[in-house]
């Protein structure tokens, strides 16, 4: 089995070490951007496989840093999912947001139980999506 570490900063990472993300994704962002993504959040946690040295695992926030922050991105690539990566990455991010007032994330259905697990609770929302700008390069 794989030895998976983890880091709390996106500087050391390159675009070739992203592959396979945004599965399912009509349009997604490409490897370049997507690092640009990560190295511009305010927050980010990122699993490593320490035998491919790819990236399989990847968590990022925005915040203001004193108040609120929004967790907009976490998935872990299939091959790699049902090994608690998602669990640790959001333990991480937890840990470093620990402070804030409030810690809100959009999810889909399927993950939701995951996020209640660690003391997220389901509200009502809305959300804006402008589709053309999903495959950002």
């Amino acid at each position: 089995m794989e030895d998976i570490t983890y880091t709390n900063t996106a500087e050391q990472i390159t675009h070739s070490q992203l592959d396979g993300f945004f599965v399912g994704w009509p349009k997604h962002p490409s490897s370049e951007k997507f690092l640009e993504i990560l190295q511009a959040s305010h927050g980010v946690e990122v699993a490593i496989d320490t035998e491919t040295n790819q990236v399989v695992g990847f968590i990022n926030v925005i915040s203001d840093g004193i108040f609120t922050g929004y967790i907009p991105l976490l998935e872990v690539l299939p091959e790699y999912q049902g090994r608690g990566i998602g669990k640790t990455l959001i333990d991480r991010v937890l840990a470093s947001y620990n402070d804030l007032y409030m810690l809100d994330v959009c999810c889909d259905k399927s993950v939701e139980q995951l996020y209640a697990s660690k003391g997220f609770s389901k509200v009502s929302g809305m959300v804006r999506r402008n589709y053309e700008k999903q495959n950002v390069s």
